[in-house]
């Protein structure tokens, strides 16, 4: 009995080459939409990523004169205030403060200070209140960040670059208002301060200026 040859076996060539085709076709699509979506960014320009990252220093600079204006602008006379957080401090709180921080403006002889903080005697004050105004070197706290009310956390990538930019507009303030004052020598002085704080202790407020000039 002869035995017949075997049959020739079927080629996956073409089929190979086509799917071979198809991938280099997708991949060209691909990357041509890549291209089409992708801008070119010059080093140095506005739309320069670097250009996003958070400066401490850019954002004192260019808001500080913004939250100078603003608290000037709705700044109380401390004696008018301090008669209504002493009469009712709720209806005070929702009539002159912005998050809680309030805008005032006072003139005043510097008594006793004590690391750049002075307390400032302000004819019209009702005791036990004590008035104090912090001028460095080291300058505390986040009123100058929260006084307006424009300034929030969701600004902000993280709770760091939040802390710095009060930390920021401290140092802004302390460079243009604070700098040419000796803050060795105020006891005895008449002062005139533009300023803001938190009514943590009612009977001491601690007020961050925005302005202070000697009479």
């Amino acid at each position: 009995m002869s035995q017949q040859p075997d049959a020739a076996p079927h080629s996956d060539q073409p089929r190979a080459n086509r799917a071979v085709l198809i991938t280099a076709a997708v991949v060209v699509a691909v990357l041509g939409a890549m291209a089409l979506d992708t801008t070119v960014v010059r080093i140095g320009s506005d739309a320069d990523v670097r250009a996003a990252v958070f400066s401490p220093e850019a954002f004192g600079a260019e808001t500080f004169p913004k939250v100078q204006a603003n608290v000037t602008a709705r700044a109380v006379d401390a004696q008018e205030l301090a008669t209504a957080i002493a009469a009712d401090p709720k209806a005070a709180e929702a009539k002159y403060s912005v998050g809680g921080v309030y805008s005032v403006k006072l003139e005043g002889v510097a008594g006793e200070g004590k690391s750049g903080i002075y307390y400032v005697d302000v004819a019209g004050i009702p005791a036990p209140l004590r008035l104090r105004v912090q001028t460095g070197p080291a300058i505390n706290g986040t009123e100058l960040r929260d006084a307006t009310g424009e300034i929030s956390f969701s600004q902000f990538t993280n709770q760091i670059e939040y802390q710095d930019a009060g930390s920021a507009l401290n140092k802004e303030m302390k460079k243009l208002v604070l700098d040419g004052v000796d803050n060795s020598a105020l006891t005895g002085k008449t002062v005139s301060v533009v300023g803001a704080f938190k009514l943590v202790n009612p009977k001491s407020w601690m007020i961050t200026p925005v302005s202070l000039e000697l009479k």
